[in-house]
């Protein structure tokens, strides 16, 4: 009895479609996460996209949360480029849902490059 619950364990996969491991991606850090354990087994390409693309704009928002330490000069940039931030996560995460691989606006491409290993 035991062998076959092991057997049936063994047996569960990953039932996560593409579609919905890259809507995974754009929901925050830890989405970011569980979309690439998601993601590694099978390795998508349409999730590993949207990977990517989250993953730069994760990168980004560090940079912007490192910039925006810089007293008045700083907050400002901080601050338009987080506005500039959350178009991008948006466009990345409505593509995601419409089933796209369209890349964000601007940095997209440069996103695939630098994470190209993905």
């Amino acid at each position: 009895m035991e062998n076959s619950n092991t057997h049936q364990s063994n047996e569960v996969k990953n039932t996560f479609d593409p579609k919905t491991i890259a809507i995974i991606a754009y929901l925050t850090i830890i989405g970011l996460v569980v979309a690439f354990v998601l993601n590694n087994d099978k390795k998508d390409e349409f999730a590993a996209f949207h990977i990517k693309q989250s993953l730069g704009l994760v990168i980004l928002s560090l940079g912007l949360f490192i910039i925006g330490m810089i007293p008045i000069l700083g907050w400002i940039l901080s601050f338009l480029g987080s506005i500039f931030l959350l178009y991008l996560w948006i466009m990345g995460l409505i593509n995601a849902i419409n089933h796209k691989t369209k890349p964000v606006p601007m940095l997209g491409h440069q996103f695939e490059k630098w994470f190209a290993k993905i």
